[in-house]
């Protein structure tokens, strides 16, 4: 509970409008995409670096934990007030502070929407790739913190690899400017690669500097069928080995296929095990060289139809069907635990095998999609946790794939982080000296523990951490 001296300070520092008590805020504020709810005693909605100096610095001294929060997307749990406090919402730091068309950078505040920075840079010929699902409502701060994917990764990489620098409030309050706004900078330790991806414990993000490049000239979208979701595998392996890197490389299998039709009302085919979504861009003659061999290999790996989307209409519904796969799954269960494991690309047969074995030998149903380009797929275990019997084999499942997954190489999350709901199996991929090393780091930067406490090394309670779809 904040004392009344506490709640008065976060209203003399971001103003009476910007903090609110009431439960019904505070409930809107306790939650995120697992499900999972744990209800914070304030939301404060700052509206620059300044006023979040102020507030960590009054958490310091007097005691209390302080969770950011983007568009509280997140699938572990990153942005779950787990020790209540307050909620640190990045809702009013929504300006695109500049486009550099010369020096192809961007500087945006956290709370500007992914998908509306991509469609502003887009208008002068200018691309940022990293592409989340959610990216119509996440938010860049979220996407920094979770170091954010999406399908163009495969050939542009993730969200970290677009951050040319940060201005981040550490936990103690102080406010620092970390990498350089050039190409090139090698001054130091690379601080901005700590932060981004650390989930919000290291540090609160006010202002980034984005990495842009030029905008593709052409792009082909196309859709391969498979009589088996193994087929669908093998023919990602092929278009690898065949020196073609596609901008995106989708794999679903029939379980999400059927659901997505069913939600959609598009129908691919009744028959398909497997669907691969595929584009690819760059030079118009290099795609259109590109989609040709594309379509060759799923030919040779048994794919029953390979097309070219027509228009740019049906890229759009192609990309719609894509985007409510997610939401479609509540067809098949009421809760999914949505993990997003990851492997090397030459053992993405073995994972799919050994996922639809885990099914059969738990008795669940998983469905699973993703980005088969660069191996990380979303494993979706379905269940109804209100029966204890299931929601026990779902969990075990859920340990089979992660063992699975490690066993291969992998791991067991390629960019929903760890959160809350993976923290109890840091240990199954991490060395005790190197969870060591990274708790040291925090110890440093937090001495007080006041930045979003609980996530990535301390698990909480289980209870309600997946999502309800």
């Amino acid at each position: 509970m904040l004392t009344r001296t506490v709640k008065s300070g976060l209203e003399k520092i971001a103003g009476p409008a910007n903090v609110s008590f009431s439960r019904e805020d505070l409930l809107c504020y306790s939650y995120d995409a697992t499900g999972a709810s744990h209800m914070p005693d304030a939301v404060v909605f700052p509206g620059g670096a300044g006023e979040i100096s102020l507030i960590l610095k009054m958490a310091n001294a007097e005691g209390f934990p302080v969770t950011p929060r983007g568009a509280g997307s997140g699938f572990t749990g990153g942005s779950l007030p787990v020790g209540g406090g307050v909620v640190l919402s990045t809702e009013r730091m929504t300006a695109l502070v500049e486009i550099d068309t010369a020096n192809f950078t961007a500087v945006v505040e956290p709370g500007v929407i992914t998908g509306d920075l991509q469609k502003e840079v887009e208008k002068v010929q200018l691309f940022y790739p990293p592409d989340p699902t959610s990216k119509g409502f996440s938010t860049i701060g979220g996407n920094i913190a979770e170091c954010a994917g999406g399908p163009r990764a495969l050939k542009y990489g993730v969200t970290r690899d677009y951050v040319l620098g940060l201005e981040v409030v550490l936990p103690t309050g102080e406010i620092v400017n970390t990498g350089t706004r050039t190409a090139k900078g090698v001054v130091g330790y690379d601080m901005t690669r700590l932060l981004v991806g650390s989930e919000g414990t290291l540090g609160v993000v006010t202002k980034a500097t984005l990495r842009l490049i030029p905008l593709p000239q052409s792009k082909k979208t196309l859709v391969a069928l498979f009589p088996r979701l193994e087929d669908a595998a093998s023919a990602v392996a092929g278009i690898i080995a065949s020196k073609v890197l596609p901008s995106t490389l989708e794999l679903i299998d029939a379980a999400s296929l059927r659901c997505v039709e069913d939600y959609t009302g598009t129908v691919f085919s009744n028959a398909a095990g497997a669907m691969l979504l595929i584009e690819a861009d760059g030079i118009e003659e290099a795609t259109e060289r590109e989609a040709e061999i594309i379509k060759k290999v799923c030919a040779e790996n048994r794919a029953t139809e390979v097309r070219s989307a027509r228009d740019g209409k049906e890229v759009d519904e192609l990309w719609k069907v894509r985007r409510a796969l997610s939401p479609s799954l509540s067809r098949l269960k009421p809760t999914k635990l949505n993990e997003d494991v990851v492997v090397p690309r030459s053992k993405l047969v073995e994972l799919v095998r050994g996922v639809e074995e885990i099914a059969k030998k738990r008795g669940v149903i998983i469905a699973s999609f993703g980005h088969a380009g660069d191996g990380n797929i979303h494993v979706n275990v379905m269940i109804d946790k209100s029966d204890p019997v299931e929601a026990e084999a779902g969990e075990r499942a859920v340990e089979d794939i992660f063992e699975l997954t490690v066993g291969l190489g992998g791991t067991i999350s390629g960019e929903h982080g760890v959160g809350v709901t993976k923290a109890p199996y840091l240990g199954m991929e991490l060395t005790p000296e190197l969870i060591d090393v990274m708790r040291r780091i925090k110890d440093t930067l937090d001495p007080n523990g006041i930045l979003n406490p609980g996530k990535i090394f301390n698990s909480i309670s289980t209870a309600g951490r997946r999502e309800e779809v």
